[in-house]
């Protein structure tokens, strides 16, 4: 456990008759991205709000650590060890970019000569010095996101949650949100992400788990859960019909397409299974033109784990 910033062990939480978190158990490495990905109503907000002590978990859940503390026992411990930027901003708009820092740096009793530091340090990192005399309201979404997470930073958390941090967005302000978590993630802090966002949780996470209903239905890298969803395969295609035949008599068991000179086999798209198909080509003195590998996505593994169907293949070409 010692590795871990966050353990949870079976996590419930529930409102009145309703189970919004049911037996949620949680492995966060220490210095790792961790997304939590599931649909509205799922549980992700509920369980950021219950590991960040906001609110509490159900007496019958089991044991919660959070960096090494116990979240009932030690809430105070815990708090300090973790920073939160929800899914609305905690920006005073009323006030300059560099008050809200300075009001943060008041709120977790720094010297005023720390807190204009840090402040300082953390408008220059995230590319606000420019903006730090001008009223938040005047910022763009993007640079209000930055603005929240730069104020979640003050107190240097080595715990981060980052509840759907990218929600409203531009592509351009996501990917340079995606950015700062690296950068987050590279200085030694671990975050714990929640997000809707299925190419955010695919670029960033170094492990995922798929909430649904208040329960985990899956867990594993990008990789490991788009391998639990059927339907992959290699497709070969030839530009010479003798190397065709040659090699769908090679690979009885692919499925032919005639028409266009092309075999597709199923396959997961790992390196051993294409490592055999390859070898049993080479074998028989025969090398396709083209080599394409369709893997599920997240998309897929999305809409398979939440009950809504298996969705579109994408696929990589390999020449």
């Amino acid at each position: 456990m010692t590795d871990l910033a966050i353990a949870a062990s079976g996590l419930r939480k529930s409102y009145g008759d309703k189970l919004v978190l049911d037996g949620v158990d949680l492995a966060v490495p220490t210095g790792s991205i961790f997304a939590l990905l599931g649909p509205n109503g799922a549980g992700k907000t509920t369980a950021v709000k219950v590991l960040s002590t906001l609110i509490s978990p159900d007496p019958d859940s089991g044991d919660i650590r959070v960096g090494g503390h116990d979240l009932a026992g030690d809430p105070q411990a815990v708090r300090a060890a973790i920073g939160v930027t929800g899914q609305f901003s905690a920006v005073d708009g009323l006030i300059t970019g560099e008050e809200n820092m300075l009001l943060m740096a008041d709120l977790h009793h720094l010297p005023r000569r720390e807190g204009r530091r840090t402040a300082a340090e953390l408008l220059e990192r995230f590319d606000l010095v420019d903006a730090a005399k001008r009223p938040a309201a005047t910022y763009s979404g993007g640079m209000k996101r930055r603005l929240d997470l730069a104020m979640t930073l003050v107190g240097g958390p080595r715990i981060i949650f980052l509840d759907e941090p990218t929600t409203g967005l531009d592509p351009r302000s996501r990917h340079h949100t995606w950015q700062i978590v690296r950068e987050l993630v590279s200085d030694g802090a671990t975050v714990f992400l929640t997000t809707q966002q299925l190419e955010e949780a695919d670029d960033l996470a170094d492990r995922i788990a798929v909430l649904n209903a208040g329960r985990i239905t899956a867990e594993g890298t990008a990789q490991e859960l788009k391998r639990l969803i059927p339907g992959g395969h290699v497709r070969l295609r030839f530009t010479d019909p003798a190397s065709y035949q040659s090699a769908a008599v090679a690979l009885r068991d692919a499925a032919r397409d005639d028409e266009f000179l092309a075999l597709q086999i199923p396959s997961d798209g790992s390196q051993r299974e294409l490592r055999s198909i390859l070898d049993r080509l080479d074998s028989a003195g025969i090398g396709a033109d083209e080599l394409t590998v369709h893997t599920p996505d997240l998309d897929d593994v999305f809409f398979a784990l939440t009950g809504d169907g298996v969705r579109h293949q994408p696929e990589e070409a390999v020449r």
